[in-house]
């Protein structure tokens, strides 16, 4: 009877310390893990294949009603920052990981929700998508914003939560050239 409590309670605590090192959360100041997965055209894509730009890695799905709702936003903050300079990366883009299972579901939300970004990727696996896992998603909308040296400086920025990180980190120009000085 001891010999089956002490197996038991090791098996608890191993499990529970299996858990807190696999379980935790990504957080500001953390590298950004590579995603590889399948482009919406084909071929594998990979995140590292943007280093240099500031992006923002969101999980969304073609089903989700959040997600759809954020997009236009997204799409906003992608038309506003794309070539713009930041400190610490040249131009802003989105790398989109969608949890769908169907692709033609997929590009259909793209093109209904008028995405212009061109980084879409997925393995149509849904939750079981491998980059949702090595991210631990277990909801969505989800996000990372990650700078050029793909270090994560935000988690889940959305609407103008997101406007304001870029703005925090745009490179700064002489007072005369950035904009505030205009011939009228």
């Amino acid at each position: 009877m001891i010999k089956q409590s002490r197996m038991k309670y090791t098996f608890i605590l191993f499990t529970f310390l299996a858990l807190q090192v696999s379980g935790q959360d990504l957080k500001v100041g953390d590298k950004a893990p590579d995603i590889v997965l399948e482009g919406i055209k084909g071929g594998q894509v990979t995140l590292t294949s943007l280093k240099g730009k500031v992006v923002l890695i969101d999980f969304w799905a073609s089903w989700c009603r959040p997600c759809r709702k954020e997009n236009p936003g997204i799409e906003k903050a992608y038309q506003e920052f794309k070539e713009v300079e930041f400190k610490n990366g040249n131009g802003f883009t989105v790398f989109s990981v969608s949890l769908d299972t169907k692709k033609l579901a997929w590009e259909k939300a793209i093109q209904s929700d008028r995405i212009t970004w061109e980084h879409h990727v997925s393995d149509l696996k849904g939750w079981d998508n491998a980059a949702a896992r090595t991210y631990q998603v277990s909801s969505i909308p989800q996000s990372y914003l990650i700078d050029g040296d793909g270090i994560i400086v935000a988690v889940n920025p959305r609407g103008d939560e997101l406007e304001k990180e870029l703005k925090k980190f745009r490179k700064k120009g002489f007072p005369f050239f950035d904009g505030r000085f205009s011939e009228n």
